[in-house]
C-alpha cells in the first residue's frame, strides 16, 4: 500500500481518518492517526465547545480552540506528518475558521456539507492544500471547473463520500437507496475524470473514497478502482485515542443493525445516526431550544426540532439521554475498543 501525497509530505499508509464533530476527532485522535502513518483530521465543527466562553461567544471560542488543537495534534504526530482539518461549508463563519486553520499551518483542509466555492481564496500565499468532498461526478466537475475558472486553482485532492457514510450526507433521502449512487460507480467515474484533469494541468490529484469502508479488503477494492486512498471514520471512534466519551464509544459497540436510521437533521440535510431515545423524543416534538450557538447557516431556531450543537456536545460528553450520535452504516460491526496503532496495523497488514 502506497501512502498519500499532500504537498511535499507523504503519509505511510493510504488512510485518512474522517473528521467527526462535535469534538469526536480532536488532537488526540487526529495526532495519533498521523503519528501511526495515516492522515489525522481534526473536526472544526464547534471545536471550542470546551472553552469557558463558548456559550457567550462561540466564534472566539472556536478560533481559540483551533489554535490549541492543531498545536497539540502536532506535538503528538511530529512536524513531518500530515495533519488536516474538516470544515463544513454549512457552518457560519466559514471564512474565519478556514483562515485560522491556514494561520496555524494546517497541511490539509477537507471541506464538504455544501460546495466550498471560495476555499482557494482563503489559502492564498500558504502551503495549505485543499480537498472538496463530492458525492457525484457532476458535483466534482462543478467544483473543479469553478476553482479553475475563478482562481486558476486545481484541487489538491478529491474526497468522494458515498451514501453509506455517517453524519450529514450529500444525498437527498430518496437518493440513498438508488443503486446508481453506489460508491464504486462514483469512484470509477471521478477517477476517470480526474485523470483527464491531471493530464491537462500536469498535477497529481489523489482521489479518496469514503463511506462504508470497513476493512483491508475494502481498502484494496478502492485502490484497484484507481483511488489513491480511503477515508474512514466509524472505525476510529472505537479507539482509546478517540476524543469522545466512553459512553459515546459504548453506543457504537452496542449498536445493532436495526438501530441505524436516516434522520432529518435540523440543518436541513439527511443524516445517519443511532436511533436512540433522544431521536424518538424529538420526533414527537418534545425537545426545546434554550440557546442558539449560531453554528449552521441553514438552521432556523424557531422551526428546528432541537439544537444540533447541544445534542452533539451531549453525545461527546457522554450525556446519552440527550444525545445525537452520528454513525456510519457499518457501526453494528464495531465490537471492541482498540488502539489506533493496532487498528492501522490490522488495516494495512500484508
Amino acid at each position: 500500500m502506497e501512502g498519500i501525497k499532500v504537498g511535499n509530505k507523504k503519509s505511510k499508509y493510504p488512510i485518512i481518518q474522517g473528521g467527526m464533530g462535535v469534538g469526536v476527532s480532536l488532537h488526540k485522535l487526529a495526532g495519533n492517526v498521523s503519528k501511526e502513518g495515516g492522515i489525522g483530521i481534526i473536526s472544526t465543527a464547534d471545536i471550542g465547545y470546551q472553552e469557558e466562553d463558548f456559550a457567550k461567544n462561540p466564534l472566539e471560542a472556536n478560533l481559540k480552540a483551533i489554535e490549541k488543537e492543531i498545536k497539540m495534534a502536532r506535538e503528538i504526530a511530529g512536524e513531518d506528518k500530515i495533519l488536516g482539518v474538516n470544515i463544513m461549508v454549512a457552518m457560519n463563519h466559514y471564512k474565519e475558521i478556514a483562515t485560522e486553520c491556514v494561520k496555524n499551518k494546517i497541511d490539509l483542509i477537507i471541506s464538504g456539507a455544501g460546495i466550498p466555492k471560495e476555499l482557494p481564496e482563503y489559502i492564498k500565499g500558504s502551503s495549505t492544500k485543499i480537498a472538496p468532498i463530492v458525492s457525484s461526478l457532476r458535483c466534482c466537475k462543478l467544483i473543479v471547473k469553478h476553482w479553475i475558472k475563478k482562481y486558476n486553482y486545481i484541487p489538491d485532492m478529491i474526497v468522494i463520500e458515498g451514501p453509506q457514510a455517517g453524519g450529514h450526507l450529500g444525498f437527498k433521502k430518496e437518493e440513498l437507496n438508488d443503486k446508481n449512487n453506489n460508491l464504486e460507480e462514483i469512484t470509477k467515474e471521478v477517477v476517470e475524470y480526474i485523470k483527464e484533469v491531471e493530464q491537462e494541468y500536469k498535477k497529481e490529484i489523489p482521489v479518496i473514497a469514503a463511506g462504508g469502508i470497513w476493512d483491508k479488503n475494502d481498502i484494496q477494492k478502492y485502490l484497484k478502482l484507481g483511488a489513491s486512498g480511503v477515508q474512514m471514520a466509524t472505525r476510529f471512534v472505537a479507539t482509546y485515542e478517540c476524543d469522545a466519551s466512553d459512553e459515546f464509544k459504548k453506543a457504537y459497540i452496542n449498536a445493532k443493525e436495526e438501530d441505524i436510521k436516516i434522520i432529518n437533521s435540523p440543518v436541513g440535510m439527511p443524516g445517519r445516526a443511532i436511533y436512540n431515545n433522544f431521536i424518538k423524543q424529538t420526533e414527537k416534538g418534545k425537545a426545546k431550544i434554550e440557546k442558539c450557538y449560531n453554528c449552521i447557516k441553514t438552521c432556523n431556531p424557531a422551526e428546528t426540532p432541537y439544537c444540533i450543537t447541544r445534542a452533539l456536545v451531549n453525545a461527546v460528553k457522554g450525556n446519552m439521554e440527550n444525545a445525537l450520535v452520528f454513525c456510519g452504516k457499518n457501526v453494528d460491526k464495531v465490537k471492541e475498543i482498540v488502539s489506533v496503532h493496532d487498528l492501522i496495523q490490522e488495516l494495512t497488514a500484508n
